[in-house]
């Protein structure tokens, strides 16, 4: 519990913006009520799932964004932790961008584990702010949706600020998908409302070892779940947008994208 406790400071501490925080508890036991309580503040408010999912994050935050008053929801992982003066500064990103739905930042990978893993995601989230300061040069919406359908994840759940209004417009979360929930929430974000990418860190991203995103071996199952979440959130885009824009964005990021 000691990560949530450092996870709900990191947000209580944000200075220059109202916060409100919901812990969503998708335990049995209910442990995270404590952490809160220990807290005794007005801005935390504890909801326990009443049917806990044993591992599906898509249902646990569609519980949480719709008890938001505020006007931006910050879906955060309880093991990662926000940086100094985020809060601020993506309020001011979106002031200066009204047109946009999305505000997303760099992602600073920490952690206890093994020293290879921690500098292999830091490698990769070094590329994918390379990659989301290349896909800006093309406008808000086709470049970011392009390189999260057919390339890589430019960023994990916590990293993303996203309107309330557009979280409900779009349903939040699809609960079929349990793996790479986010990345398929992201496309129809970034698709339907446009992104901005704030450069400089958003978060700092806990990794664990092995890493659930980048696990050197992944049991068949995982592999499995990963592969299915794909292939549906393909095949939503191809559904919703058509076969057309579909394969021209797949064409775009693995010949224009690819070059830069």
């Amino acid at each position: 519990m000691d990560q949530l406790r450092e996870c709900i400071a990191s947000v209580i501490a944000q200075p220059g913006v109202t916060t409100e925080i919901f812990v969503i508890d998708d335990s049995a036991e209910g442990s995270a009520q404590q952490v809160v309580e220990c807290f005794a503040d007005a801005r935390i408010s504890y909801v326990k799932n009443p049917q806990p999912t044993g591992g599906r994050p898509s249902v646990v935050r569609n519980l949480g964004w719709p008890l938001a008053t505020g006007r931006f929801v910050h879906f955060l992982d309880d093991d990662d932790l926000v940086v100094d003066g985020h809060y601020a500064a993506v309020k001011s990103a979106f002031e200066s961008h009204p047109d946009v739905g999305q505000v997303f930042g760099r992602i600073e990978p920490f952690g206890s584990g093994l020293k290879a893993q921690l500098d292999h995601e830091c490698r990769y989230f070094a590329d994918a702010a390379h990659k989301a300061v290349a896909c800006a040069r093309f406008g808000t919406r086709w470049a970011y949706t392009a390189t999260m359908l057919f390339d890589s994840a430019l960023l994990v759940c916590s990293a993303s600020i996203i309107r309330r209004a557009c979280v409900g417009a779009l349903q939040g979360f699809d609960p079929e998908i349990r793996l790479m929930e986010d990345a398929d929430f992201h496309v129809r974000v970034m698709r339907e409302f446009g992104v901005h990418f704030l450069n400089r860190t958003a978060i700092r991203y806990r990794i664990g070892s092995p890493s659930l995103m980048h696990s050197p071996n992944p049991p068949p199952s995982q592999r499995q779940e990963e592969i299915s979440a794909c292939r549906r959130m393909q095949a939503k885009y191809r559904n919703q947008r058509g076969l057309l824009e579909y394969y021209a964005l797949a064409i775009f990021t693995r010949v224009v994208l690819k070059m830069l």
